[in-house]
């Protein structure tokens, strides 16, 4: 059979473009990595995240990297409780037995998954300290030590503030209102037992006042504490004390919280270094543009959402498996347009994903961060969000039904 060959560019190597460049190169295709940063560890690579059934962890099984997946994979780790400042419960699930393969989302360290990823492909696959400047019409890449061209498709998977989006849509992520600070407990179990039991292997989310707090549990027995609040978007210059100095922002944080249950405030007291401090975006619900031949996009830099469903990593590796099947289909058509065909039909079809999963995670952050009095009065909202991405949705009456009397009376008990 005929075949085409491509010259392939993937700005970013996050988990999207490198899973990209992973069934791309399994597929014989020629393709080319450029990332900003000097190298994998240039820096921290933030939590931890839970790979879905149907899309992250199809990608990963496609890829062929399962069993190495598995090595890294927290199969414990799905212990979650939900609860308010004062720690009433109102969602609690139970971790797995050690050693359950059959979980739907086992959780792994971002970094882990990146490191994964990047050992996959052949080393000279990626260009590291390759920061994109622009992206010219006619695809001619210029970066700050120059240009690289005579590609048939470049592909932005470089994040919210894609430069490559910026030749195919001239809207911007806007601000969604929430700021905060991201801290470390290294070594929990041994230096911080109690914040260690608290999180038991798995997560706590805490959600009251328009304020989250938040603690996971990492790979390396650290946890990951982050601690979001609805602020100004000018915050960091606003707030009254350096942002970027790790002892003044946790004592800041600390009085923000003051008042929540001491169990939750202990996650913050026995957190030692801190991340930068993030201040979150997204792009508009439904967000699309006019195809342009020659260049498309995923992940963030496709549909950019906060972190309050969990599913953005999910959606950009299958974003990059889909992809991969369009230009490995496309390789195989002899058609002139091929590539440009497939490549409009991946992106209407991301299009509608991407809407389907925006419009969730926008409604889990209205849920809990900007509800009065959530998550007691948000809860059955936040449950059936949840709910509906795992289960066909002839089952949305009674299921929905059944989440909304449980908590009826529920309540009368907390």
């Amino acid at each position: 059979m005929a075949t085409q060959t491509f010259k392939i560019a993937v700005i970013g190597a996050g988990p999207g473009g490198c899973m990209l460049a992973r069934l791309l190169h399994r597929a014989n295709i020629n393709v080319t990595i450029f990332e900003a940063e000097a190298s994998v560890d240039f820096r921290s690579q933030g939590g931890t995240l839970d790979l879905r059934t149907k899309t992250g962890l199809a990608a990963i099984k496609e890829a062929g990297l399962y069993e190495e997946f598995l090595k890294y994979a927290r199969f414990d780790g799905e212990s979650l409780v939900l609860c308010d400042k004062n720690r009433k419960t109102y969602l609690r699930r139970s971790p797995l037995k050690s050693g359950n393969k059959i979980a739907a989302a086992p959780e792994i360290d971002r970094a882990e998954l990146r490191g994964l990823l990047l050992r996959s492909i052949p080393k000279d696959i990626v260009r590291w300290n390759h920061r994109l400047r622009s992206v010219t019409e006619d695809r001619v890449l210029q970066f700050d030590h120059g240009v690289e061209k005579g590609f048939d498709l470049v592909i932005g998977a470089d994040g919210a503030w894609s430069k490559v989006r910026l030749l195919l849509s001239q809207t911007k992520p806007f601000y969604s209102g929430i700021g905060g600070h991201s801290f470390s407990i290294p070594n929990a179990k041994e230096r911080a037992p109690a914040a260690y039991k608290l999180v038991n292997r798995g997560s706590v989310f805490a959600f009251s006042d328009g304020k989250a707090l938040i603690g996971q549990q990492l790979g390396d027995d650290s946890i990951n504490v982050s601690a979001w609040s609805r602020r100004s978007e000018e915050w960091m210059s606003e707030c009254g004390y350096n942002p970027q100095d790790g002892q003044e922002s946790k004592q800041a944080v600390q009085r923000e919280f003051s008042g929540w249950s001491s169990d939750l405030l202990n996650l913050i007291e026995a957190a030692d270094t801190m991340e930068a401090p993030r201040s979150l975006f997204m792009l508009p619900v439904g967000f699309r543009w006019d195809n342009k031949p020659g260049v498309t996009l995923l992940g963030d830099a496709a549909h950019l959402m906060t972190p309050f469903a969990g599913i953005g990593v999910n959606l950009a590796l299958e974003d990059a498996m889909k992809l991969a099947h369009a230009i490995i289909d496309a390789s195989k058509d002899t058609r002139d347009d091929a590539l440009a065909v497939k490549i409009s039909e991946y992106e209407e079809e991301m299009f509608r994903r991407a809407k389907k999963a925006q419009q969730l995670t926008n409604g889990a952050m209205q849920d809990m961060m900007f509800t009065k009095d959530a998550p007691r009065s948000s809860i059955e909202s936040w449950c059936t969000r949840m709910a509906s991405e795992h289960m066909p949705s002839f089952l949305y009456p009674l299921v929905f039904s059944g989440i909304y009397v449980f908590y009826f009376f529920y309540k009368f008990f907390i």
